[in-house]
């Protein structure tokens, strides 16, 4: 367990976090250990939010020109956007233009992932996570 929270312990935890539980539940037929940042975007973008607050951004995600689904990322208060589910887009989607959302809690289908990946990042953070966030 890390001793400071950095954006690397972070990352390592939430990745090593991931599982078809903590997918968005539309996703989870798509999901696997090869794509584990299929459907994770959501209840990612909220993890780091609590952890090191800023701005979520979310985008529409187009596939042949048609929008599919939305996309999650975080925008810290330094300026640096933070996307760790990105590579998930396989099939050469694109997307719109980013906009700032707020930090909403998780809705019904998606609040029993997001409390188990967060319930797993803090415990791979141990006490370096303690006094982040308040949410999780």
């Amino acid at each position: 367990m890390p001793d400071v929270l950095t954006l690397r312990a972070i990352e390592d935890a939430i990745r090593d976090s991931w599982s078809i539980e903590t997918c968005d539940p539309v996703d989870q037929h798509e999901w696997s250990r090869d794509n584990a940042a299929r459907g994770q975007c959501g209840v990612t973008a909220l993890v780091v939010s609590d952890l090191l607050g800023g701005v979520l951004l979310e985008a529409q995600v187009f596939r042949g020109g048609v929008q599919v689904e939305y996309h999650y990322w975080n925008r810290l208060t330094s300026g640096l956007d933070l996307d760790l589910t990105r590579e998930q887009f396989t099939r050469g989607e694109t997307f719109s233009a980013a906009i700032e959302v707020p930090p909403l809690p998780p809705g019904p289908a998606h609040a029993p992932g997001y409390a188990l990946l967060a319930e797993r990042v803090r415990a791979r953070l141990g006490p370096a996570a303690s006094a982040a966030g308040t949410r999780c």
